[in-house]
């Protein structure tokens, strides 16, 4: 979680496949090029803080923790619930980003 919102993009991508797949705001990020540019707008185009309040695991869901976001964007608040999918070895393959309860 601290990785996507450092400064660090090569840590970050590290973590993901290469072929990964990451579902932010509706649009779908496929591969390390593309993820690392998603990471740098989601960097630089609000201003956030963002606290976990919730985590849990299921063999059918995977990981999910569940974040607040306060900033600077539009509405100012959103509680968010990241989906981890990962391989074999632990590296994620799939990342979905969707307000909670959806």
């Amino acid at each position: 979680m601290r990785l996507t919102t450092c400064n660090d993009r090569t840590a970050a991508t590290a973590l993901f496949t290469e072929d990964a797949a990451v579902t932010d705001d509706g649009r779908d990020h496929v591969g390390i090029a593309s993820i690392r540019d998603w990471l740098d707008r989601e960097a630089s185009e609000y201003t956030y803080t963002t606290t976990v309040v919730g985590a849990s695991s299921s063999p059918t869901d995977g990981a999910v923790v569940t974040t607040r976001l306060e900033g600077d964007f539009p509405g100012g608040v959103v509680d968010l619930d990241y989906r981890f999918g990962l391989d074999e070895q632990g590296r994620l393959r799939r990342l979905v980003i969707e307000p909670t309860g959806t």
